[in-house]
């Protein structure tokens, strides 16, 4: 019986030429998003880097100090994780002491989060670099402009 050869020991085809816009796909927007991104979080992945905490540390640090008293529920939807990987991020950070969590009011069970002090400096110090940098690309720009960005920005969450 003959043997046959299946498609993946066959060599695939070598392609040399860069893929170009198709349709609605818009590789330059992508590729400046990307680069964009990257270079935005650069200056605080330096910050956080030197404490042993990441990009999700400072997400939860912004979030509850932009909203003190926010519920872990509240905070599990803004950030759309699951309690078992905000569980980790969020115990490091009460352990370091920049954020505080407190027994809900009414409702013991309900967990709600607020910053420390060193909490409030830590995102002031994640967010003045950044900051810096917006504040670099919109020199000269309109207040239009700027309002046009951030329709753009909303636009693309779900």
């Amino acid at each position: 019986m003959p043997r046959q050869t299946s498609q993946r020991a066959a060599k695939p085809e070598l392609l040399a030429t860069p893929m170009e816009n198709v349709g609605i796909i818009d590789f330059e927007i992508i590729e400046l998003l990307f680069f964009a991104y990257r270079d935005f979080v650069s200056d605080p992945d330096q910050i956080l880097d030197k404490s042993g905490f990441g990009r999700a540390h400072h997400r939860v640090v912004h979030f509850v100090n932009r909203e003190p008293g926010m519920t872990v529920a509240d905070l599990l939807e803004t950030l759309k994780i699951t309690k078992q990987s905000l569980a980790r991020v969020l115990k490091q950070l009460i352990d370091s002491g920049y954020i505080r969590q407190v027994a809900g009011p009414e409702d013991r069970r309900q967990r709600k989060l607020y910053p420390t002090q060193a909490g409030r400096d830590l995102a002031l110090a994640l967010a003045e670099p950044q900051s810096r940098r917006i504040e670099r690309a919109f020199e000269g720009a309109s207040d239009a402009t700027r309002e046009s960005v951030k329709r753009f920005l909303r636009g693309m969450q779900d």
